[in-house]
């Protein structure tokens, strides 16, 4: 499936937060903590606000390197919570709401002051129980 995003240049922000993930969670790779981000903002009821986002940083991303064995999954999953959202599906669109929920969850995940370690993360993906 071909990708609406070529490549994804973070902004300084996003990798400042990351960074911190990084520290707390013991989890090396850009890439692998943005695909917890993503999925951290797609499950919000309510779309990202459309807020400028510089791309400001040296941490850049190619959408394959971001998804992984995931990538056709998550472009399916953006494109359903496009349209979900009532938004266009072309590849412009596509690109900037991505953007958005990417830089929207590594937020929300960086200011979670529950995430500690890596078992963290994992618990918001589990059901309460």
């Amino acid at each position: 499936m071909e990708s609406p995003i070529d490549r994804i240049k973070l902004s300084q922000t996003a990798k400042d937060q990351l960074s911190k993930l990084k520290r707390s969670t013991k989890i090396e790779q850009w890439n692998i903590l943005c695909r917890w981000a993503f999925c951290r903002s797609l499950a919000e009821p309510t779309p990202p606000s459309p807020v400028p986002i510089p791309a400001d940083s040296n941490v850049e991303l190619t959408w394959r390197t971001f998804g992984g064995e995931m990538s056709d999954i998550l472009l399916i999953a953006l494109k359903q919570r496009c349209h979900k959202d009532g938004f266009s599906l072309d590849k412009e669109t596509l690109a900037h709401q991505f953007r958005l929920h990417l830089h929207r969850g590594i937020g929300y995940l960086a200011g979670d002051p529950n995430i500690k370690k890596i078992e963290d993360l994992i618990a918001l993906a589990l059901p309460p129980s």
